[in-house]
């Protein structure tokens, strides 16, 4: 394994547990972690980047102990924060320049060639010589993650990479991401985008209050939502009760009424039928029920 984790805690000044006994072995590949917002996702990101210490616990990074080697596991990471920011006065390619130097690529040479080549693959060598900060979201995105990339990490480290983005952005994005992991490379995509884990991720656990709650792939996670998902037509006035009893996943008009996808151990409603659930349901399902699953897939 790339990455293993053994009984991380991390117990905040203010006495919030924000991570609890976690273990967890991360492969090479595209892995997705998964939870609400304020599930412990971000804390155990800026743990494995480095820039936070656990309360307790260990952490091994390609044969680095990350508390006791930072800067040699430092040197395999990249790292592409939630709220990433730019210098103002920095055009692109002076940005990703500082970003390869920061990362000790001291040759100009080869790092000139190194920003080149990673500007023409996230599709911004076009926009060169623009200010960092003046070019659309889904752009600055790109340029995170070739300041992520720029020293051929073995790790790269993303935090809710496509909130905010458009559709076309996010599958850019993704398709990015899953281009840059080779068969000895760890990707891990921390996010409450379920579609975003859906898409990349083979592997993937669910974080949830500041616990593991699955691990495993994400067929095997929908697995267990099977039988738990319904497709129902409900008249308006049945519309309210039925809100308010279950975890509804989609709502659509229909003429005089509501078609809503369910999450339920029993049938919801008379008229309701078995509807095959997505990561999404599942997900749902899990939070729901305070469902706890590891898997050996």
């Amino acid at each position: 394994m790339s990455i293993i984790i053994k009984d991380l805690n991390k117990i905040y000044p203010n006495g919030k547990h924000a991570l609890k006994n976690i273990n967890l072995e991360i492969p090479a590949g595209m892995f997705g972690l998964l939870g609400p917002n304020g599930a412990g996702k971000s804390t155990m990101i800026r743990i494995l980047a480095a820039l936070n210490e656990p309360t307790s616990g260990s952490v091994n990074m390609y044969g680095y102990d990350l508390l006791k080697e930072r800067k040699q596991a430092r040197s395999v990471i990249g790292y592409l924060p939630q709220d990433f920011r730019f210098f103002a006065q920095y055009k692109t390619y002076e940005f990703l320049d500082y970003a390869a130097r920061l990362s000790g690529m001291n040759n100009s040479g080869k790092r000139r060639e190194a920003v080149e080549k990673m500007l023409h693959s996230v599709g911004l060598y076009d926009v060169r010589d623009r200010y960092a900060n003046k070019m659309s979201g889904g752009m600055k995105r790109r340029l995170g993650i070739a300041q992520a990339l720029i020293h051929d990490p073995k790790v790269i480290i993303v935090d809710e990479p496509t909130t905010g983005l458009d559709p076309e952005e996010r599958i850019r994005f993704r398709n990015l991401l899953s281009q840059a992991g080779g068969q000895n490379v760890t990707i891990i995509l921390s996010t409450h985008i379920v579609g975003d884990i859906s898409s990349s991720c083979n592997k993937m656990t669910l974080l949830n209050q500041g616990e593991l709650t699955f691990i495993g792939s994400p067929d095997q996670i929908i697995s267990q939502a099977k039988g738990k998902v319904w497709r129902a037509v409900v008249a308006e006035s049945e519309f309210q009760e039925i809100n308010e009893k279950f975890p509804v996943i989609t709502t659509v008009p229909v003429p005089k009424g509501w078609e809503l996808q369910i999450v339920s151990d029993e049938k919801p409603h008379e008229l309701a039928e078995p509807y095959e659930p997505n990561l999404e349901h599942a997900y749902v399902y899990f939070l729901e029920n305070n469902l706890k699953l590891w898997t050996n897939g």
